[in-house]
């Protein structure tokens, strides 16, 4: 860890010229010496002279009738002293007036305008609850970020022993033990208020909110999207359906050997229809995307993209053997697992083991030819380029061109077409599988291949379904259970996304981020500049750069938002049959995809990106609470503006995630001096509770939770430490941050 005394000159704070927030007294009401003129002097000789003739100088002007009472001639050195001082005094004047302006444009304490909204007030209760960095300047040495053995309610800190003898750890004891307590009382489907104030959970709070709002909607497309929202958290109406909205769907699709009554559908049609209109790929994944190779000569085409699938039995990689296998330990489980399945959807007791025996086989066979992503790539397995047509001859169970024409409709598919495949060993190792299992004639009736898809169908729409299925742990879900709200804008995204980009562009703060957002990178350029470590290349990258916020061009209006959800129709009671409606979407739009020039940003992303020449920031980075247009400007930079340089910062120089000290430190030094600059061209600035500026911006950053930082596990302490470094250097801080030569001394001892 980089220590403070080793801080290289270059990182030494060097912050814009301000003013204290609290004034030291009578600094400003006394002249400088400089500004001190001294009174004439006169020669010794000359006084006496003038002393002897006094007394006939005014017998002269006593006699002399010209010289009268009011006329008498002054002397001239009298006259350029009264002078010398009455320019003295009006100088002093207009330096009090300019001090007086000064300090007021700089220094607003007491003048400064209060923030009253909404947002504001928010902000304020929670600083009441929150620890001073200016009274308790040494908190940092009792917390870390990082730890992996964070207990789930502590907000994403490590709360330590903290160090033998610090006077502060008894007194905070009763303080941190209370807001604990309060934190406790705030829990929200099963996490914890301060489990979820990281970036990305605040965005989708936000989403929640904008969801829930009781707006008055024009937009039918929006209407359909909340629609479908609120249909996903009416559990009530999603448990009295049970498994019968599956059921129904599974005859549409020709039935299934486990009822009884199966059609025996063509495999290869039926895999096509899964595909296109259910997103379900039992057998191989599909994506869309760049190849690399092409991307570094600028190409921007697209490919459809195959790849292993995410096979529902849960596997393991043997390193003797170079192949996967079943988990022995967990295949009991899985098992019992799905045997339960079958039971919810009325298999009969004597065939259901019958058809899961058949599954699991075909699954671990499958598994085989199956490897883990590191195993691919030390192989050059990925981004095998071939055409469609070649393809068909290394798999040729697998009707291709058939499949990708249905899933990709309506774009139009030739033989000739490129692919890019992650793994072809398994491609041709699957089909080789899939043919044997075809002829099998002993089988042809019980259909173990259509059991298999079926089964993977209830996959993809078990979110959609009663709690009976979601609470069996099975087909590789051991994860923990999300509150219900989060799980719903999950799902939600996935097919209304372009409605949540069209309300989310609504609700930004448009001036406002784009204003933070060119001031923060102006400031890091000129900080980067000042850095001799950093290389030409980089830095000419940097300037070539041009930062902007992710907003109107790439997002669709209310008529193309109209005209693209014209045919989806949301029921408010039947989250499974608009569930359904939403693969559908999902699969139109990796279809969209493919024909775009621009990829379009993910509504969900929280960090800033590259594309091309330009510096893309999500609107999703600005939103509440690290982000509001009616907070003080201090606020925003405190918060945000350090969150952007330090994003900006591990964009554009990913081998400082090492020196993560030095990252957060050389941020917080950004957004301080950005902060700086924004008040010389616009000098207002509201505050909170009656904080100086100064101190909003430096409390407002000790708030940063730890869970906000994606590279928290390299900060081996907590932030607000960075408070007491910049403040050791700096003229800024409204108070000398000192902590006791007990602990220091300590520190010293263990470092």
């Amino acid at each position: 860890m980089l220590r403070m005394s080793e801080t290289p000159i270059e990182l030494e704070p060097q912050l814009s010229v301000q003013p204290s927030s609290q004034p030291e007294p009578e600094r400003g009401l006394q002249s400088p010496p400089l500004f001190q003129l001294p009174l004439p002097t006169q020669d010794p000789t000359e006084a006496q002279q003038q002393a002897q003739l006094q007394p006939e100088l005014q017998q002269l002007s006593e006699s002399n009738p010209e010289h009268q009472p009011g006329e008498e001639a002054k002397p001239l050195w009298i006259k350029r002293q009264r002078l010398l001082s009455l320019l003295f005094l009006v100088f002093c004047l207009c330096a009090a007036i300019l001090g007086l302006i000064y300090y007021m444009s700089y220094n607003q304490t007491d003048t400064a305008t209060p923030c009253l909204s909404p947002a504001c007030q928010w902000a304020s209760a929670h600083f009441s609850m929150s620890a001073d960095p200016f009274t308790q300047p040494c908190d940092y040495f009792l917390f870390s970020c990082g730890s992996e053995r964070l207990s789930p309610d502590n907000g994403g800190r490590q709360r330590g022993k903290g160090i033998p003898g610090h006077p502060q750890n008894q007194r905070e004891k009763a303080v941190w033990t209370k807001r604990r307590r309060k934190s406790e009382e705030r829990e929200d489907g099963g996490l914890r208020e301060g489990k979820i104030l990281d970036r990305k959970n605040m965005l989708l709070q936000y989403l929640r909110e904008i969801l829930e709002s009781n707006d008055r909607l024009t937009n039918s497309a929006v209407q359909k999207a909340k629609g479908f929202y609120h249909s996903c958290l009416d559990t009530k109406s999603i448990e009295a359906a049970g498994a019968e909205p599956f059921l129904t769907l599974i005859q549409k699709l020709g039935g299934w050997a486990v009822s009884g009554q199966w059609n025996q559908t063509d495999f290869n049609s039926t895999l096509s229809l899964l595909m296109r209109d259910y997103a379900t790929f039992p057998f191989f994944n599909l994506y869309v995307g760049k190849d690399p190779n092409e991307v570094t000569h600028g190409s921007t085409k697209r490919y459809i993209q195959i790849d292993q699938p995410d096979l529902l039995i849960p596997i393991e990689w043997n390193s003797k053997t170079q192949k996967s296998q079943a988990k022995t330990q967990t295949l009991r489980p899985f098992l019992a697992s799905c045997q339960r399945y079958l039971a919810l959807l009325g298999a009969p007791p004597n065939t259901s083991m019958i058809h899961v025996g058949t599954f699991i086989s075909l699954s671990s066979e499958l598994a085989v030819a199956a490897a883990p992503l590191p195993y691919r790539l030390s192989k050059g397995q990925l981004y095998h380029r071939m055409t469609i047509k070649e393809l068909q001859s290394h798999a040729p169970i697998i009707d291709w061109l058939g499949c990708l024409q249905t899933a990709f409709h309506p774009l139009h598919l030739i033989e000739d077409d490129h692919v890019l495949l992650h793994n072809l060993p398994y491609i041709v190792q699957m089909s080789r599988i899939i043919a044997k299992w075809l002829n099998k004639h002993e089988l042809s009736t019980s259909s173990p291949l259509h059991t298999y898809m079926v089964l993977n169908l209830l996959h993809t729409l078990m979110p959609a379904m009663d709690s009976r299925f979601s609470e069996t742990v099975a087909l590789g879900n051991s994860e923990g259970v999300a509150p219900r709200w989060k799980h719903c804008v999950f799902e939600t995204e996935r097919g209304f996304d372009a409605v949540l980009t069209h309300l989310l562009r609504d609700r930004t703060a448009h001036r406002e981020a784009e204003e933070i957002i060119q001031n923060i990178f102006s400031t890091l350029k000129s900080k980067l500049r000042e850095l001799k470590s950093t290389d030409q290349k980089s830095m000419k990258k940097v300037q070539s750069l041009i930062p902007r916020l992710w907003t109107t061009e790439e997002i669709a209006d209310e008529a193309e938002l109209e005209l693209l959800f014209s045919k989806v129709s949301v029921s408010t009671h039947s989250f499974f049959s608009n569930y359904v409606q939403l693969l559908s979407l999902w699969q139109k739009r990796l279809s969209k995809l493919l024909t775009e020039q621009d990829e379009a940003a993910d509504i969900l992303s929280v960090t800033p990106f590259l594309r091309g020449n330009e510096l893309i920031f999500p609107m999703g980075m600005f939103v509440p609470p690290l982000f509001h247009p009616t907070y003080p400007r201090a606020m925003n930079y405190g918060v945000k503006g350090f969150l952007i340089a330090k994003d900006i910062l591990h964009l554009l120089l990913p081998d400082t995630q090492q020196q993560e000290v030095w990252v957060q430190y050389s941020a917080l030094k950004i957004a301080s001096q950005a902060y700086q600059q924004s008040l010389k061209k616009h000098p207002s600035d509201t505050s909170i509770s009656g904080i100086s500026h100064t101190r909003l911006f430096f409390t407002s950053f000790s708030q940063v939770n730890c869970d906000s930082d994606p590279y928290r596990e390299f900060m081996p302490l907590e932030p607000s430490f960075l408070i007491t470094a910049i403040c050791a250097k700096s003229h800024l801080c409204p108070t000398s941050l000192e902590c006791p030569n007990k602990t220091q001394h300590h520190l010293s001892q263990k470092c």
